[in-house]
């Protein structure tokens, strides 16, 4: 991949949708992983406004760090940038603790989703204060590959910068970009569940199974057993998250009965 080509590539795609849209900056949160911090500096790079946020929820201290990191790095080398931090813990407790007693199994789950909404509420309040877009941080292999996202959470955005890109093209970026070699060597995490678990726990495969998944084309009957195990990973992901990935479904009413 051109790097160089790519990076200046985005950063204009950035700015042209900007002006089209006449707002006046981005918004970001900034989670201490690598897909914020590379979308983050490529909005940096427009020299437009970019307001970065910590919405932090019982967050592991690693996390928080290399966001304050980031951010500082950023402030320092982009005079655009600026920061504030929204401590979500307090509202997210009292959310937790307004609901209905429940022994689901899917509540942690539920609880972590939840996360990721009340983070992307407090980002469109940002945006809305200051005639900003909100940047979304997605790759593609977690926004068309395998679903792995919060529906109207870390995917309700305005745009998408590197949804186009591999994970493994987004830490390419990261190298050229010069991203702090913190968040480099990190293991990717959504940090929704407030412990240290990694994508790869979550998904049953790394990132780079995922992207062979995604663009394997040979027979599957020449595979050896942990390959046939991540196709399957895969598909069953790509089918069980099809609902994040395609438009609401929507019910036509025929013309007769109108």
């Amino acid at each position: 991949m051109q790097n160089e080509k790519v990076i200046n590539y985005i950063k204009n795609w950035l700015n042209n949708y900007l002006n089209k849209t006449n707002a006046k900056g981005f918004v970001i949160g900034v989670s201490g992983g690598i897909d914020s911090a590379v979308t983050s500096t490529l909005c940096a790079m427009t020299k437009q406004k970019v307001l970065c946020v910590e919405m932090p929820i019982h967050q592991e201290i690693s996390q928080v760090t290399r966001a304050q990191k980031h951010i500082s790095w950023l402030k320092l080398n982009y005079k655009n940038v600026s920061s504030v931090k929204v401590d979500l813990t307090p509202t997210f407790n009292v959310f937790k603790d307004s609901l209905p007693d429940t022994n689901s199994k899917r509540e942690d789950l539920a609880l972590a989703n939840s996360r990721a909404r009340l983070r992307m509420t407090t980002l469109y309040y940002l945006a809305g204060l200051n005639n900003y877009l909100v940047a979304g941080t997605g790759n593609k292999v977690e926004d068309f590959g395998v679903g792995f996202y919060t529906k109207y959470g870390d995917g309700g955005v305005d745009l998408s910068p590197i949804a186009d890109l591999m994970k493994s093209e987004v830490f390419s970026l990261a190298q050229t970009l010069k991203i702090i070699d913190e968040i480099q060597k990190a293991k990717p995490t959504d940090g929704l569940f407030g412990d240290s678990r990694s994508d790869e726990d979550q998904l049953g495969a790394s990132y780079d199974e995922l992207e062979w998944a995604m663009q394997f084309e040979g027979k599957q009957e020449e595979l050896s057993s942990r390959q046939a195990e991540v196709l399957k990973i895969y598909h069953n992901l790509n089918s069980a998250n099809q609902h994040k990935m395609k438009p609401i479904p929507i019910c036509n009413i025929p013309a007769e009965f109108k």
